[in-house]
């Protein structure tokens, strides 16, 4: 008898500045995803937030429709306001990207209609999306971050002068200026000197209430090595190599990340080069701030590296993690782990595998008396 295949849900699309990101994502899962394992549910999710299934997900993918593809029996909206539903999926894998994706907003929808889901749960999606309250779980954990101020939107408009006393109190030029809650680099400003700042500020705010302030490590004129490490596991997570992104523009942001090509584009090195002490001490860094913000199934974690100074051994922080990170076959996370030995197409496995896992671990839970 053959076994009876899974039944995947890959949701995309979705609210957030980074929707496009999501749907190369999602495209290059749909390719790689074993269909002789997993009935494949397509899930799409506009930008204005209303669901689509089926054809009606292919077309925002930018396919053609005329591929067969499951369907669900209910909506997962409606399996959340009435749990006793069946939705029809074994497992979901929201392959979305920031707001609305991967701050715990749709992973609260996954727990009210019980069902498994790929990734972070509510709390570890939500310290990951919020760089404030990240680096507060990274600080009580004893890791090494880069000084930080943090303000709100409604201070800076209030009284500007104030808050640029506060950040030039605890930082030096230069900064980066960046929305607590945003990914892929989106809003993020160098400021090198104070005449930069308020349309850094003013830019960040447009994005969230919170604006966190990051003193650029190693100081002036010193360009740190931006390092990565993926995370993958539930209680026992695992590290990959360490890699190393070489930015084509002054730092890493939206476009260096995805608009650049050929000899503009940014240089990814696997794995990076390392002394062997770097590269254990960053790996375990990277699994010390998976569990400092209660992640599961997978994120990315990176980290700034400056250079010694004085025969003092260079200075290693971290910068943050992603929960959900870009999952093209080109991007960081998947090169990580297919650099330490795992493919694209296992990797998609171990995760839905995780998902299953840590869903059956939470039914040992009792909510009520």
């Amino acid at each position: 008898m053959a076994k009876k295949k899974l039944r995947v849900g890959i949701v995309f699309g979705g609210r957030s500045g980074e929707h496009e990101v999501s749907l190369r994502s999602a495209r290059s899962i749909l390719s790689a995803i074993d269909r002789k394992k997993y009935d494949v549910v397509e899930l799409g999710i506009t930008k204005e937030g209303r669901w689509l299934q089926s054809g009606e997900a292919q077309q925002l993918l930018g396919e053609s429709a005329a591929a067969p593809v499951a369907e669900t029996g209910l909506s997962i909206a409606a399996a959340a306001a009435e749990p006793a539903l069946d939705t029809g999926l074994d497992v979901v894998f929201p392959v979305l990207h920031g707001t609305f994706g991967e701050d715990g907003t749709i992973q609260g929808l996954f727990e009210l209609a019980d069902i498994a889901y790929v990734g972070s749960g509510v709390l570890g999606s939500s310290a990951g999306m919020d760089k404030d309250a990240m680096k507060r779980m990274f600080f009580a954990a004893g890791l090494p971050l880069t000084p930080h101020v943090t303000l709100l939107r409604s201070q800076w408009k209030v009284d500007p002068k104030k808050c640029v006393r506060l950040m030039e109190k605890s930082l030096q030029y230069p900064v980066f200026v960046k929305p607590a809650n945003l990914g892929s680099s989106v809003g993020i400003s160098k400021v090198k000197s104070r005449k930069d700042l308020a349309a850094a500020m003013d830019l960040a705010a447009s994005f969230d209430r919170k604006i966190v302030i990051e003193q650029g490590v190693g100081g002036p004129g010193v360009k740190p090595r931006e390092l990565e490490v993926a995370v993958l596991g539930n209680d026992e997570p695992e590290a990959s190599i360490v890699g190393e992104i070489v930015p084509a523009k002054e730092f890493y942001d939206y476009e260096a990340k995805y608009e650049l090509n050929g000899k503009d584009e940014s240089i990814s090195i696997l794995p990076a080069k390392l002394t062997a002490a770097e590269s254990k001490k960053i790996r375990a860094m990277a699994i010390e701030a998976f569990r400092a913000c209660d992640c599961s199934g997978l994120a990315r974690v990176d980290f700034l590296m400056s250079p010694g100074k004085k025969g003092k051994p260079a200075a290693i922080v971290l910068n943050e993690i992603n929960t959900m990170p870009g999952f093209t076959s080109i991007s960081m996370y998947p090169k990580l782990w297919a650099a330490s030995g795992v493919t694209y197409k296992k990797l998609i496995d171990k995760l839905i595998a995780l998902a299953l896992e840590r869903h059956a671990e939470k039914q040992q839970t009792h909510f009520s008396r």
